[in-house]
């Protein structure tokens, strides 16, 4: 039942709402911080990392308007792969197979999430000087092939979840009601994710071919 009386209507639209604020604001943030790796690990651990511990209320950001709402995300959409049904080679439209590849991404997305999480924010809780020195640490893990092909691979399935989320998203809204309409901002949504991933990966190839001395 389409209505704000049904829970599963709410939750679905606070679900898509939080897909793109705060946590793809979060995401566009996050990986235009790590574009400045090109700028040198002195840069990048002074001026990126020390000052995101310098700011104020950082735990309440981190867990309300990051982790939260992260969580939540990550845990409906999860529940609503479970009652959905994508058949990619039954129905080959393009906005089928466009739900199949957002839910497909998004299950990829969680455990590349935890990996990252757990190789960076809690391994610095862990090691005061993996967080000293995040540069060195993230130099380190992504000199294996294997963990920049994860890293990559990672990277791209987060702008296209995030690309594809903020089309559907204004469909959801009632923003783009009309085939055409879609049909441009869906092409504005491809330009975005195209964006990021290329900043995305200049942040990863940053982090390889920077100074680790002093910086750029």
């Amino acid at each position: 039942m389409p209505s704000i009386a049904n829970p599963h209507f709410v939750l679905r639209r606070l679900h898509s709402l939080l897909g793109v604020v705060p946590v793809g604001a979060f995401l566009a943030f996050h990986l235009w911080e790590n574009s400045q790796s090109r700028l040198g690990a002195e840069h990048f651990n002074t001026e990126v990392v020390g000052a995101l511990a310098g700011l104020n209320y950082l735990p309440f950001i981190e867990i309300f308007l990051i982790a939260l709402p992260l969580a939540f995300h990550a845990v409906y959409g999860l529940a609503i792969i479970g009652g959905g049904r994508a058949e990619p080679l039954r129905y080959g439209y393009l906005r089928n197979r466009l739900y199949w590849l957002q839910r497909l991404s998004g299950l990829g997305l969680v455990a590349f999430i935890l990996l990252h999480v757990g190789m960076t924010r809690i391994a610095g809780l862990m090691d005061p000087a993996i967080h000293a020195d995040l540069f060195g640490h993230m130099r380190g893990a992504l000199s294996s092939p294997w963990v920049f092909g994860l890293y990559l691979v990672g990277l791209w399935l987060a702008v296209l979840h995030f690309a594809n989320g903020l089309a559907t998203a204004a469909i959801s809204w009632g923003l783009t009601t009309s085939a055409d309409a879609q049909r441009r901002f869906g092409w504005v949504c491809a330009g975005v994710g195209l964006l990021l991933g290329a900043i995305g990966t200049h942040g990863l190839v940053g982090y390889l071919v920077a100074p680790s001395g002093a910086g750029a």
